[in-house]
Protein backbone atom coordinates (compact mmCIF):
# COMPACT_ATOMS: atom_id res chain seq x y z
CA UNK A 1 0.00 0.00 0.00
CA UNK A 2 0.78 3.65 -0.37
CA UNK A 3 0.95 6.03 2.35
CA UNK A 4 -1.12 8.97 1.91
CA UNK A 5 -1.97 11.95 4.41
CA UNK A 6 1.13 12.78 5.04
CA UNK A 7 2.62 9.01 5.68
CA UNK A 8 5.89 8.73 3.68
CA UNK A 9 4.96 6.82 0.43
CA UNK A 10 6.64 2.93 0.70
CA UNK A 11 5.11 1.89 -3.02
CA UNK A 12 3.17 4.10 -5.15
CA UNK A 13 -0.43 3.61 -6.87
CA UNK A 14 -0.35 1.81 -10.01
CA UNK A 15 -1.58 -0.97 -12.26
CA UNK A 16 -1.50 -3.85 -10.82
CA UNK A 17 -0.37 -6.74 -13.50
CA UNK A 18 -0.59 -10.39 -12.60
CA UNK A 19 0.03 -11.78 -16.61
CA UNK A 20 3.58 -11.37 -15.99
CA UNK A 21 4.96 -11.35 -12.95
CA UNK A 22 4.33 -13.41 -9.55
CA UNK A 23 1.12 -11.88 -7.27
CA UNK A 24 2.73 -9.49 -4.38
CA UNK A 25 3.34 -10.55 -0.83
CA UNK A 26 1.88 -7.90 1.81
CA UNK A 27 3.89 -7.42 4.34
CA UNK A 28 3.08 -6.28 7.68
CA UNK A 29 5.54 -4.81 9.99
CA UNK A 30 5.03 -5.95 13.80
CA UNK A 31 7.06 -3.41 16.50
CA UNK A 32 6.98 -2.20 19.73
CA UNK A 33 9.36 -2.11 22.88
CA UNK A 34 10.21 -5.31 24.90
CA UNK A 35 7.38 -7.45 26.44
CA UNK A 36 4.77 -4.87 24.66
CA UNK A 37 2.81 -8.69 23.48
CA UNK A 38 4.13 -8.68 19.88
CA UNK A 39 4.68 -12.44 20.36
CA UNK A 40 1.25 -13.04 21.73
CA UNK A 41 0.04 -10.89 18.84
CA UNK A 42 1.72 -13.47 16.30
CA UNK A 43 0.58 -16.53 18.14
CA UNK A 44 -2.62 -14.87 17.72
CA UNK A 45 -2.71 -14.33 14.13
CA UNK A 46 -1.25 -17.53 13.44
CA UNK A 47 -4.59 -18.91 15.35
CA UNK A 48 -6.87 -17.22 13.08
CA UNK A 49 -5.09 -18.27 9.40
CA UNK A 50 -7.08 -20.98 8.84
CA UNK A 51 -5.82 -22.20 5.64
CA UNK A 52 -3.98 -18.49 5.23
CA UNK A 53 -0.17 -19.08 4.47
CA UNK A 54 1.26 -16.60 6.63
CA UNK A 55 4.86 -16.40 6.83
CA UNK A 56 6.57 -15.15 9.78
CA UNK A 57 9.64 -13.72 10.19
CA UNK A 58 11.98 -13.05 13.36
CA UNK A 59 15.20 -11.86 13.66
CA UNK A 60 16.13 -15.05 16.25
CA UNK A 61 13.65 -17.70 17.09
CA UNK A 62 14.42 -17.38 20.62
CA UNK A 63 12.81 -14.32 20.42
CA UNK A 64 9.41 -15.91 19.12
CA UNK A 65 8.11 -18.94 21.39
CA UNK A 66 5.78 -20.39 18.88
CA UNK A 67 3.02 -21.89 20.81
CA UNK A 68 3.88 -26.03 20.67
CA UNK A 69 0.76 -27.30 19.27
CA UNK A 70 0.94 -24.72 16.53
CA UNK A 71 4.30 -26.45 15.68
CA UNK A 72 4.36 -29.16 12.70
CA UNK A 73 8.19 -29.76 12.75
CA UNK A 74 11.20 -27.65 12.99
CA UNK A 75 14.72 -27.46 11.87
CA UNK A 76 17.78 -25.01 12.46
CA UNK A 77 16.34 -22.33 10.07
CA UNK A 78 12.48 -22.98 10.05
CA UNK A 79 9.92 -23.46 11.80
CA UNK A 80 6.59 -25.50 9.82
CA UNK A 81 3.56 -24.48 11.20
CA UNK A 82 0.03 -26.23 11.20
CA UNK A 83 -1.88 -25.24 8.07
CA UNK A 84 0.80 -24.20 5.52
CA UNK A 85 2.27 -21.12 7.89
CA UNK A 86 5.82 -21.23 8.75
CA UNK A 87 8.00 -19.17 10.93
CA UNK A 88 11.93 -18.12 9.95
CA UNK A 89 14.68 -16.55 11.26
CA UNK A 90 16.22 -13.73 9.44
CA UNK A 91 19.58 -13.19 11.68
CA UNK A 92 21.56 -10.23 10.10
CA UNK A 93 20.48 -10.61 6.93
CA UNK A 94 16.85 -9.75 6.15
CA UNK A 95 16.97 -9.36 2.38
CA UNK A 96 18.26 -12.94 1.95
CA UNK A 97 15.51 -14.03 4.07
CA UNK A 98 13.15 -12.41 2.04
CA UNK A 99 14.96 -13.98 -1.51
CA UNK A 100 14.15 -17.45 0.43
CA UNK A 101 10.65 -17.03 0.98
CA UNK A 102 9.81 -15.17 -2.75
CA UNK A 103 10.76 -18.99 -3.94
CA UNK A 104 8.91 -20.73 -2.15
CA UNK A 105 6.13 -22.57 -4.34
CA UNK A 106 2.80 -21.66 -3.05
CA UNK A 107 4.23 -18.18 -2.33
CA UNK A 108 2.96 -17.09 1.52
CA UNK A 109 -0.26 -14.96 1.59
CA UNK A 110 0.86 -12.62 3.53
CA UNK A 111 4.37 -12.12 5.42
CA UNK A 112 4.47 -10.89 9.25
CA UNK A 113 8.45 -9.80 10.45
CA UNK A 114 8.33 -9.57 13.94
CA UNK A 115 10.94 -6.47 14.82
CA UNK A 116 13.49 -7.19 17.83
CA UNK A 117 12.22 -4.67 21.01
CA UNK A 118 14.67 -2.05 19.82
CA UNK A 119 14.22 -2.33 16.08
CA UNK A 120 12.37 0.53 14.13
CA UNK A 121 10.07 -0.76 11.65
CA UNK A 122 9.69 2.01 9.50
CA UNK A 123 13.50 1.06 8.68
CA UNK A 124 12.40 -2.87 8.37
CA UNK A 125 9.18 -2.03 5.93
CA UNK A 126 11.69 0.33 3.49
CA UNK A 127 14.11 -2.57 3.50
CA UNK A 128 11.77 -5.06 2.24
CA UNK A 129 10.26 -2.70 -0.60
CA UNK A 130 14.04 -3.36 -2.48
CA UNK A 131 12.79 -6.53 -3.62
CA UNK A 132 9.62 -5.54 -5.94
CA UNK A 133 7.58 -8.42 -5.00
CA UNK A 134 6.74 -7.18 -1.48
CA UNK A 135 4.54 -4.49 -0.91
CA UNK A 136 3.84 -2.83 2.68
CA UNK A 137 0.39 -3.79 3.57
CA UNK A 138 0.98 -1.57 7.23
CA UNK A 139 3.03 -0.85 10.16
CA UNK A 140 1.69 -2.64 13.68
CA UNK A 141 3.05 -0.93 17.11
CA UNK A 142 2.05 -2.63 20.23
CA UNK A 143 2.51 -0.42 23.48
CA UNK A 144 2.37 -1.81 26.63
CA UNK A 145 -0.67 0.73 28.56
CA UNK A 146 1.08 0.68 32.11
CA UNK A 147 5.09 1.13 30.66
CA UNK A 148 4.65 2.76 27.21
CA UNK A 149 4.83 6.10 28.80
CA UNK A 150 7.25 6.17 31.44
CA UNK A 151 9.64 4.39 28.35
CA UNK A 152 8.22 7.30 26.05
CA UNK A 153 9.73 9.86 28.86
CA UNK A 154 12.79 7.87 29.62
CA UNK A 155 16.04 9.55 28.59
CA UNK A 156 17.64 6.70 27.39
CA UNK A 157 14.51 5.10 25.67
CA UNK A 158 12.73 7.84 24.84
CA UNK A 159 14.05 8.51 21.33
CA UNK A 160 13.33 4.91 20.07
CA UNK A 161 10.02 4.55 21.51
CA UNK A 162 8.71 7.71 20.08
CA UNK A 163 10.23 6.24 16.72
CA UNK A 164 8.49 3.56 16.88
CA UNK A 165 5.62 4.41 17.65
CA UNK A 166 5.40 7.39 15.29
CA UNK A 167 6.40 5.04 12.76
CA UNK A 168 3.04 3.01 13.32
CA UNK A 169 -0.25 2.83 10.90
CA UNK A 170 -2.38 1.46 14.04
CA UNK A 171 -0.93 1.02 17.55
CA UNK A 172 -2.40 -1.45 19.61
CA UNK A 173 -2.19 -0.41 23.20
CA UNK A 174 -2.01 -3.45 25.11
CA UNK A 175 -2.81 -4.86 28.45
CA UNK A 176 -5.20 -2.44 29.02
CA UNK A 177 -7.13 -4.87 31.91
CA UNK A 178 -4.08 -4.25 33.70
CA UNK A 179 -4.97 -0.16 34.41
CA UNK A 180 -7.58 1.56 35.25
CA UNK A 181 -9.56 3.51 32.81
CA UNK A 182 -8.35 6.89 34.44
CA UNK A 183 -4.93 6.24 33.41
CA UNK A 184 -6.18 4.67 30.16
CA UNK A 185 -7.18 7.58 29.17
CA UNK A 186 -4.07 9.87 30.10
CA UNK A 187 -1.92 7.39 28.11
CA UNK A 188 -4.15 7.95 25.00
CA UNK A 189 -4.25 11.55 25.41
CA UNK A 190 -0.22 11.22 25.48
CA UNK A 191 -0.08 8.91 22.66
CA UNK A 192 -2.28 11.49 20.89
CA UNK A 193 0.62 14.13 21.03
CA UNK A 194 3.23 11.39 20.32
CA UNK A 195 1.72 9.53 17.10
CA UNK A 196 -0.68 12.42 15.74
CA UNK A 197 -3.83 10.87 14.07
CA UNK A 198 -2.84 7.38 14.32
CA UNK A 199 -5.28 4.63 14.63
CA UNK A 200 -5.04 3.20 18.45
CA UNK A 201 -6.68 0.50 19.77
CA UNK A 202 -7.11 -1.04 22.95
CA UNK A 203 -6.42 -4.79 23.84
CA UNK A 204 -6.04 -6.99 25.97
CA UNK A 205 -3.66 -10.36 25.53
CA UNK A 206 -2.94 -8.96 22.01
CA UNK A 207 -6.72 -10.20 20.91
CA UNK A 208 -7.53 -8.77 17.71
CA UNK A 209 -9.35 -10.41 14.61
CA UNK A 210 -6.84 -11.23 11.80
CA UNK A 211 -9.43 -9.10 9.36
CA UNK A 212 -9.13 -6.47 10.84
CA UNK A 213 -5.01 -6.43 11.01
CA UNK A 214 -4.31 -8.04 7.87
CA UNK A 215 -7.37 -7.15 5.96
CA UNK A 216 -8.00 -10.68 4.53
CA UNK A 217 -10.63 -12.76 5.12
CA UNK A 218 -13.55 -9.92 3.77
CA UNK A 219 -13.98 -11.69 1.12
CA UNK A 220 -17.48 -12.95 2.82
CA UNK A 221 -18.53 -9.54 3.69
CA UNK A 222 -17.95 -8.14 0.50
CA UNK A 223 -20.40 -11.01 -0.98
CA UNK A 224 -22.91 -11.24 1.56
CA UNK A 225 -23.07 -8.02 4.48
CA UNK A 226 -24.97 -9.87 6.79
CA UNK A 227 -21.45 -11.26 7.44
CA UNK A 228 -19.81 -10.14 10.58
CA UNK A 229 -16.81 -10.04 11.93
CA UNK A 230 -16.12 -12.95 14.14
CA UNK A 231 -15.18 -10.83 17.41
CA UNK A 232 -17.41 -8.79 20.11
CA UNK A 233 -15.22 -5.80 19.90
CA UNK A 234 -14.84 -5.09 16.18
CA UNK A 235 -17.36 -3.91 14.16
CA UNK A 236 -17.58 -4.16 10.48
CA UNK A 237 -20.49 -2.50 7.65
CA UNK A 238 -20.29 -3.10 3.86
CA UNK A 239 -20.87 0.13 1.62
CA UNK A 240 -22.12 -0.09 -1.94
CA UNK A 241 -21.34 2.03 -4.36
CA UNK A 242 -22.59 1.29 -7.40
CA UNK A 243 -21.62 4.34 -9.63
CA UNK A 244 -17.72 5.11 -10.97
CA UNK A 245 -16.08 6.93 -8.68
CA UNK A 246 -12.34 8.22 -7.94
CA UNK A 247 -10.98 5.12 -6.18
CA UNK A 248 -7.78 7.49 -4.92
CA UNK A 249 -9.69 10.25 -3.17
CA UNK A 250 -11.79 7.43 -2.12
CA UNK A 251 -8.91 5.56 -0.37
CA UNK A 252 -8.18 8.75 1.09
CA UNK A 253 -11.27 9.81 2.69
CA UNK A 254 -11.28 6.39 4.36
CA UNK A 255 -8.30 6.75 6.13
CA UNK A 256 -9.82 9.88 7.81
CA UNK A 257 -9.16 9.30 11.76
CA UNK A 258 -12.40 11.02 11.37
CA UNK A 259 -14.51 7.36 10.62
CA UNK A 260 -12.21 5.45 13.38
CA UNK A 261 -11.43 2.80 10.66
CA UNK A 262 -9.01 0.47 11.22
CA UNK A 263 -8.97 -1.65 8.15
CA UNK A 264 -11.15 -0.79 4.25
CA UNK A 265 -11.07 -3.06 1.57
CA UNK A 266 -13.09 -3.72 -1.66
CA UNK A 267 -13.54 -3.15 -5.04
CA UNK A 268 -15.19 -0.12 -6.78
CA UNK A 269 -15.48 1.01 -10.38
CA UNK A 270 -13.33 4.13 -11.67
CA UNK A 271 -14.15 7.11 -13.65
CA UNK A 272 -11.92 5.53 -16.22
CA UNK A 273 -14.18 2.34 -16.38
CA UNK A 274 -11.56 0.37 -15.22
CA UNK A 275 -12.09 -2.16 -11.11
CA UNK A 276 -9.59 -0.42 -8.84
CA UNK A 277 -8.86 -2.29 -5.50
CA UNK A 278 -9.29 -0.06 -2.63
CA UNK A 279 -7.43 -0.21 1.11
CA UNK A 280 -6.54 1.22 3.84
CA UNK A 281 -5.03 0.34 7.36
CA UNK A 282 -5.08 3.19 9.60
CA UNK A 283 -3.76 6.11 7.39
CA UNK A 284 -2.08 4.22 4.87
CA UNK A 285 -4.39 3.65 2.00
CA UNK A 286 -4.22 2.30 -1.84
CA UNK A 287 -6.17 2.71 -4.99
CA UNK A 288 -4.59 0.24 -7.55
CA UNK A 289 -6.51 -1.07 -11.10
CA UNK A 290 -6.72 -4.77 -11.70
CA UNK A 291 -6.08 -7.08 -14.20
CA UNK A 292 -8.22 -9.98 -13.51
CA UNK A 293 -12.11 -9.79 -13.00
CA UNK A 294 -13.32 -9.41 -9.41
CA UNK A 295 -16.98 -10.70 -8.06
CA UNK A 296 -17.75 -8.06 -6.31
CA UNK A 297 -17.42 -5.18 -7.40
CA UNK A 298 -18.94 -2.06 -5.81
CA UNK A 299 -18.67 -2.57 -2.53
CA UNK A 300 -16.08 -1.18 0.49
CA UNK A 301 -15.76 -3.26 4.05
CA UNK A 302 -15.17 -1.16 6.46
CA UNK A 303 -13.85 -2.23 9.68
CA UNK A 304 -13.16 -1.12 13.12
CA UNK A 305 -12.47 -1.41 16.64
CA UNK A 306 -14.43 -0.80 19.96
CA UNK A 307 -17.07 1.98 19.19
CA UNK A 308 -19.53 1.46 16.26
CA UNK A 309 -19.09 2.87 12.55
CA UNK A 310 -21.05 5.61 11.39
CA UNK A 311 -22.52 4.37 8.36
CA UNK A 312 -24.65 7.03 7.61
CA UNK A 313 -21.56 9.43 7.76
CA UNK A 314 -19.34 7.03 5.37
CA UNK A 315 -21.89 6.92 2.54
CA UNK A 316 -22.17 10.83 3.05
CA UNK A 317 -18.74 11.13 2.20
CA UNK A 318 -19.01 8.72 -0.94
CA UNK A 319 -21.76 10.92 -2.34
CA UNK A 320 -19.22 13.97 -1.70
CA UNK A 321 -16.44 12.29 -3.31
CA UNK A 322 -19.09 11.15 -6.34
CA UNK A 323 -20.54 15.01 -6.40
CA UNK A 324 -16.77 16.38 -6.99
CA UNK A 325 -16.91 14.99 -10.70
CA UNK A 326 -20.52 15.22 -11.35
Amino acid sequence: MGYCAGRPNLCGRGFLSVKDTPAPIPVTVIGGYLGAGKTTLVNNLLRQADGLRLAVLVNEFGELPIDADLIESRDENVINIAGGCICCSYGSDLIEALRTLEKLDPAPDHLLIEASGVALPDVIAQSTTLITRYTVDGIVVLADADLVRRHGTDKYLAGTIIHQLGAADIVLLNKVDLSCPGAIQEIRHWLGDVCKDTHIVETVKSKISLPALLGTRVEPLLLNSDHNLPHADHHSVVLSIGRPIDPHILAERLSDTTFGLVRTKGFVTGLDGRTYMVQTVGQRCAAAAMSQPVEAIGYIVCIRCGDVIDRDALLAMVGEVQAAVD
